[in-house]
């Protein structure tokens, strides 16, 4: 499942580099299914047009309606696709129709059902999502002219004069549907000519392409994190754009009020935030998810709004407490906006606005200044999308304050500004292609804790705005950020978010959604017993972690008391309120703390020592260097401690090794002592390039020189015989730890980050990451957390993609032309029995490896090729290949008969 950028220890097969080469085909065929997917959409509601007449459907509602959200989970799928390939204009299209014809599919269900019961009502509900969806479309129409992506630009701009068109039908009947169908077959057109011939020149490998499919590279120099991040933020702003209008409407009349006919646009928009937060998330831009969480509350509450108004007959009362929490947070987090993009914490300052006007009126979403609020951040969401989506196409760029706030704080001595690159957001030790979720899932735990002081003793609990706030921000964001938190290795943080987003989702259905009521009874305290139970087990593993952590962890716990002493009707007054304000505390402090501190390398808010330290526990990330293995000046890192005597963790295919360098004997003796008993697990040999046995050449059997070139670097481990060749290397007495008084295995490994290392260290003594009999080291974390502060630093590259182990051969008979297999693993047995076949061919017919043709005859060749005795060939003492060491091999894998002759 891992698929990142960085370089992986895989083993490469043969035409890797050919698969390289085409990876923009499938790139190609991504971007022809979006067109084909737009072009069946159009088709669709093409014949839905003109076939039907007022009062008549020609294709029924709900069938309609599903037609269209399958066709929008493709474009969403293909949008997504996109924006990971850097191709922004096309994504944000792809994504943009998805949200329309999603939205609308909905509604069509909703019509197909009889929830929306007449024309008037489905004009209601049609007409603020599309006005939205033809700006937006006439945005990405003007950037795609201005781009010169013609096609790209009548596809939208049909689309958008195809809503257009539909506004006026639904506002006036006699305007009739002719209109909207022409548009639509005008995309149809383009779509299914430009689709069918990128496809065609996909499946014919572009021989034939035809005029007008070529695809241009607009992928810039910058990153690819950093325009990932710019695509996502442009969908972004679209939901925004859509939520603005459905709430601004009313306050314009263009509908008489809120209602259920809307709430499939605003949800619509909430769904695709979510998918826009975990995005940012990739793309490592925490302000950017963090913002698109908060907004993504905004709509899912502002749609269960509307519907409970329908469902109770009264609109929901919004508590005080809530909105001006959130109005705190959105200003921290505008103010720290401002150091990247001034434009940007300028235009999260409307939400501030909009939270205030919440707090200030009792009915919010149904109330003017509410509405007049969302009136503006429309115009400024139009504004920041053209802004957005022209910067991101041209060099020369609207100013928007970028680095502003950033200069001026450089020229203060009291603060230093983090680098916000991809290092910032390196989980504990190592690599993740996730950014840091705390900030988001802090700020929930804020907006969670202080939304359940509210009390509904006197109301109808559906009927007060708290439902969406606890299980949307407690629940299903806390889930979100734990889920984050997972991948990037952050074990306790991920089971905290994780659990207490389960807990804010029961109690939020359970105390505020209609289900609890009066009753009070025995299985609701078990069950709240229970969430105690993990949750004393969490607070424990905040022990080891911070003081913060443990503090935040403690509190919870207070809160879970309150539930239980609720539940079995024995709360005291006011110890609910009391303990939830002191979460909510907790909570803010983690909020701007994970903020300032991911954007201030000095100084830095504190956190706190763990109250408990134990050996190992935590990764040792000061004592001993984690580094990035995907960054060459990491790896001379760890091999300049190589150098200097250390022994080092490192990445390979399969799990992770402790390796030391042959020409330091003490590191050797030391890496081969740090795992207990490890009399009978001897240590292997890796080399980087059969090149680096080139002065030892004449001491190897010419056979098994070829067998060597031939089978290497791959999965392939050979056990020789051992000979005195290993004092080349400089092992010293040390050789001694390296294989058996009889045998040693080699490996090259077809490893980049291994033989890059090795490479510049030289032949590497290798053995495994863990104590004799335990469990294999499958990720950089449990490196130290197993070996302790015996290890000198660790190349991190996450969880290890493989656990199948190396092909070991039994090479100490090949003299006699025979070879044996202890192990049959990653390499298959008939694969080398064909290259040795190959090799002894050439061998029999006198192609022998020139370097060994004697330049004498007679009896010096004789006293020649005894020289090159098979005992002698186990000078070849070389490392093994990435599969997995041989040591290692057969601690996890390996046969008696493989322990016993090759070790």
């Amino acid at each position: 499942m891992r698929q990142n950028a960085s370089i992986r220890c895989s083993a490469r097969p043969l035409g890797a580099v050919t698969m390289a080469a085409a990876h923009s085909d499938p790139q190609s065929l991504h971007f022809s299914v979006g067109v084909l997917g737009i072009s069946a959409g159009s088709l669709l509601l093409l014949v839905q047009n003109y076939g039907s007449s007022p009062g008549k459907h020609l294709i029924p509602s709900t069938a309609l309606g599903i037609e269209l959200l399958i066709i929008a989970a493709l474009l969403a799928y293909t949008g997504v696709r996109r924006i990971l390939s850097q191709s922004s204009l096309f994504a944000c299209l792809c994504l943009t129709v998805s949200a329309l014809w999603c939205g609308s599919g909905l509604i069509h269900i909703l019509a197909g059902e009889n929830i929306i019961t007449t024309e008037n009502e489905l004009r209601n509900a049609m007409v603020p999502g599309l006005a939205a969806f033809t700006l937006a479309l006439l945005v990405i129409c003007l950037v795609a002219v201005l781009q010169r992506e013609i096609v790209l630009s009548f596809i939208a701009l049909s689309i958008c004069l195809a809503c257009a068109h539909q506004i006026a039908g639904l506002a006036n009947l006699s305007f009739g549907q002719s209109a909207t169908a022409a548009c639509y077959l005008l995309v149809c057109l383009v779509t299914a000519y430009f689709g069918s011939g990128r496809l065609l020149s996909y499946i014919t490998h572009g021989k034939i392409q035809p005029p007008g499919t070529h695809l241009q590279s607009k992928i810039s120099l910058k990153s690819a994190q950093g325009q990932e991040a710019d695509d996502v933020v442009a969908v972004g702003l679209v939901m925004n754009l859509l939520s603005a209008c459905v709430l601004a409407c009313p306050l314009l009349v263009v509908v008489p009020q809120l209602f259920s006919g809307l709430v499939p646009w605003l949800w619509t928009a909430g769904v695709f935030q979510l998918g826009v937060c975990v995005l940012s998330y990739r793309a490592l831009d925490t302000l950017a998810a963090t913002f698109y969480g908060f907004t993504a509350i905004l709509k899912f509450s502002e749609g269960y709004s509307a519907l409970v108004r329908d469902l109770t007959n009264q609109e929901p009362y919004s508590p005080v407490p809530l909105p001006t929490v959130f109005s705190v947070l959105f200003f921290v987090l505008a103010l720290f906006s401002c150091h990247r993009s001034l434009l940007d914490g300028l235009y999260q300052l409307f939400f501030v606005a909009y939270c205030i006007a919440i707090a200030a009126q009792p009915r919010g979403f149904f109330q003017g200044g509410t509405q007049g609020v969302q009136a503006a951040i429309f115009v400024a969401t139009a504004l920041m999308l053209l802004v957005t989506l022209y910067n991101k196409a041209f060099p020369k760029k609207i100013p928007t304050g970028d680095g502003l706030l950033k200069n001026l704080l450089s020229r203060s001595g009291k603060f230093m500004l983090r680098t916000q690159d991809k290092d910032l957001h390196a989980p504990y030790l190592g690599y993740s292609k996730y950014a840091d979720a705390e900030v988001l899932g802090h700020g929930c735990s804020v907006l969670a804790a202080f939304a359940i002081t509210a009390s509904t003793a006197s109301q109808d609990p559906l009927a007060v705005l708290i439902l969406p706030w606890a299980v949307v921000s407690g629940g299903l964001l806390q889930l979100l950020c734990g889920s984050v938190a997972f991948a990037r290795g952050k074990t306790l943080e991920s089971t905290a978010f994780i659990l207490y987003g389960v807990m804010w989702t029961v109690w939020g259905l359970t105390r505020f959604g209609g289900l609890y009521g009066d009753v009070r009874g025995f299985h609701v305290a078990v069950g709240i017993i229970s969430f105690m139970l993990f949750n004393v087990l969490v607070t424990a593993g905040a022990l080891f972690l911070n003081k913060a952590w443990f503090v935040y962890a403690l509190s919870f716990e207070l809160i879970l008391i309150s539930f239980l002493l609720d539940a079995v009707g024995a709360l005291p007054y006011g110890y609910d309120i009391g303990v939830t304000i002191i979460f909510g505390l907790v909570s803010f402090y983690f909020f701007l703390a994970n903020l300032f501190n991911c954007t201030f390398q000095t100084p830095q808010l504190p956190f706190g020592d763990p109250l408990i330290k134990l050996s190992g526990f935590g990764g040792g990330r000061d004592s001993c260097p984690h580094l990035p293995a995907r960054k060459a000046t990491s790896v001379q890192q760890i091999a300049e401690i190589m150098k200097n005597g250390g022994i080092c963790g490192m990445p390979t295919d399969t799990v992770y090794v402790l390796v030391a360098a042959c020409n330091r004997p003490e590191a050797v003796e030391k890496a081969y002592k740090v795992k207990k008993q490890a009399q009978e697990r001897p240590m292997s040999l890796w080399i980087s390039s059969i090149r680096q046995l080139q002065p030892v050449r004449q001491q190897i059997n010419p056979l098994l020189w070829d067998f060597m070139e031939a089978a290497w670097p791959s999965s392939i481990s050979l056990v020789i015989p051992r000979a005195p060749w290993m004092e080349f290397f400089g092992l010293g007495d040390s050789s001694k730890y390296i294989g058996t008084p009889q045998s040693i295995a080699i490996r090259n490994p077809d490893c980049t980050v291994a033989t890059h290392l090795i490479s510049l260290v030289g032949p590497i003594a290798v053995t495994s990451a863990n104590p004799t009999g335990e469990a294999d080291t499958t990720h950089h974390n449990q490196v130290y957390a197993k070996l302790g502060d015996k290890v000198d630093g660790v190349l991190c590259d996450g969880p290890s993609p493989e656990n199948i182990a190396s092909t070991v051969v039994d090479c100490t008979k090949i003299d006699s032309g025979q070879i044996g297999f202890f192990r049959v693993g990653l390499i298959p047995k008939s694969k080398v029995l064909q290259i040795f076949e190959e090799i002894q061919r050439k061998h029999q017919h006198g192609h022998v490896n020139s370097g060994f043709e004697p330049d004498i005859t007679g009896p010096e060749r004789e006293s020649t090729t005894q020289f090159a005795d098979p005992e002698t060939d186990s000078g070849l003492s070389q490392p093994t290949s990435t599969g997995s060491l041989n040591s290692l091999d057969l601690i996890r894998h390996g046969s008696e008969e493989y322990e016993e002759e090759s070790l």
